[in-house]
């Protein structure tokens, strides 16, 4: 906000100390350049402004206009006494409705940017022209995006496909969560229109089905995260450990079997593990026919033990990972902090928790954030694995072991409540950046792993 605050006293200082080009192109863009010869760039900002202005009053008012309104004609039935039958009338989308607004504005805001462009360039000329007594030539300016300004000449067309295929689909989802798209509002069918946050009140408070499924959800999402990032990451490096310790033989056959469970794709053994733990799987039938149970075990349906399930599947997938991340940094601990520690006297456990976490934890702290947010949006291991089973009627469209990011995919797929989903994805969204933001800048403050050398 200050940025632009004081963009726009820049403005009002251009149009005081400016001459009389420079605050032509106040009103013609490009007049600062081509009044003053250089035609390329003058008639470029001044098309740029005339295909903006011709856009904008044959279709961009009406499509910035329908974005206030989402349309206010729904399709309906007429009947047609020549052939007996009921037709139906053409309504407004409210879908195409927000998508053409979102792109007008986006345009508004190009626009804006190419005609703050246009009266900085004027006034650069104005200025140049006062300092030297000449203005570079179009071939100049042309050297110098393809030397000093390079950057721009790189960057630009990557920033437009940005703007088209990532920011525009990301504002448009957003602004879903602001309306009452769900399966009673489907456009062309009927429409659906701004509703405020009333979405997120019913998340949080105001629908105590709603807010009762999210807050359970919550709690498990952050537990899952949390298990699923430290136990695979203290596991993998006690095995990393042991592999690497002195005297144990063929290292490298040891950590070829762990990788193997890499190797294979994670759907197919997620998809394994489903069935061999199935009511009537592999696992408990071995178990029954040996006398260990008399009914199957609800590895994947009992609401008591499929969390603890999925938590430890998800360690003979993770582990390995780990493995293998943290064998290279023990390897460069440095020996004779372990030889100073047994000196005075310290035992394994005492040089684990000194030395080798602390040193573990300066390394790899940026893996155990993206892991911990990677597990917090897990929706594999969860959805091929269960389902998000077993389902409940305490959830709304959920089950015991359902994610956050599993819950909006059922939402949006199942009960085509877009957005509620949207609502969700903002929240995850919120919790992920704070989360990483937070966490990466105390534990990242200095050098840390300097003190351990």
């Amino acid at each position: 906000m200050k940025n632009v605050n004081q963009e726009t006293k820049n403005i009002f200082k251009i149009f005081k100390a400016g001459d009389k080009q420079t605050r032509l192109s106040f009103i013609f863009m490009g007049a600062g350049s081509f009044l003053r010869k250089q035609y390329v760039k003058g008639f470029a900002f001044l098309g740029a402004q005339i295909l903006y202005l011709y856009y904008l009053f044959m279709t961009g008012i009406t499509q910035l206009t329908g974005l206030a309104t989402l349309g206010v004609n729904e399709q309906g039935q007429i009947f047609d006494p020549k052939q007996q039958i009921y037709i139906y009338s053409m309504g407004d989308n409210s879908m195409l409705f927000l998508i053409f607004g979102v792109i007008s504005v986006l345009l508004l805001v190009g626009f804006l940017f190419l005609y703050y462009l246009n009266i900085q360039s004027a006034y650069n000329n104005q200025l140049r022209l006062e300092k030297y007594g000449s203005l570079p030539t179009f071939k100049e300016e042309i050297q110098v995006l393809k030397h000093e300004k390079f950057h721009i000449t790189v960057l630009s067309i990557p920033t437009l496909l940005t703007v088209a295929l990532t920011i525009m689909p990301l504002i448009f989802m957003i602004l879903i969560a602001f309306t009452n798209f769900d399966k009673n509002h489907q456009p062309p069918g009927s429409l659906f229109t701004w509703v405020g946050l009333s979405n997120f009140k019913s998340l949080l408070y105001a629908n105590p089905l709603i807010s009762g499924t999210f807050f359970r959800i919550l709690i498990w999402t952050f537990i899952w995260a949390f298990f699923a990032t430290f136990l695979n990451y203290l596991f993998g490096m006690i095995l990393a450990m042991i592999i690497n310790k002195k005297g144990i033989k063929l290292k490298k056959m040891w950590r070829t079997i762990f990788v193997l469970s890499i190797a294979v794709p994670q759907f197919v053994t997620l998809l394994l593990m489903a069935q061999l733990l199935h009511a009537q799987g592999p696992v408990n039938t071995l178990l029954i026919n040996t006398g260990l149970i008399s009914s199957p075990i609800g590895f994947l349906i009992n609401p008591n033990i499929v969390r603890y399930t999925v938590i430890i599947v998800n360690l003979w997938i993770g582990i390995p990972y780990t493995m293998l991340i943290t064998s290279g940094i023990l390897m460069n601990i440095p020996q004779d902090m372990y030889e100073s520690a047994r000196i005075d006297g310290a035992g394994k456990v005492t040089q684990f928790m000194k030395i080798t976490l602390p040193y573990m934890l300066a390394v790899t702290t940026p893996y155990l954030i993206t892991q911990f947010i990677g597990n917090l949006n897990n929706f594999n291991v969860i959805y091929l694995l269960t389902g998000g089973g077993p389902l409940s009627l305490d959830y709304f469209q959920a089950g015991h072991t359902d994610l956050l990011v599993t819950w909006l995919y059922k939402l949006t797929l199942t009960e085509k409540n877009y957005a509620l989903a949207s609502t969700i994805g903002i929240v995850i969204f919120i919790i992920s950046a704070t989360l990483s933001l937070v966490v990466f800048r105390k534990f990242t403050q200095g050098d840390k792993e300097t003190t351990f050398q």
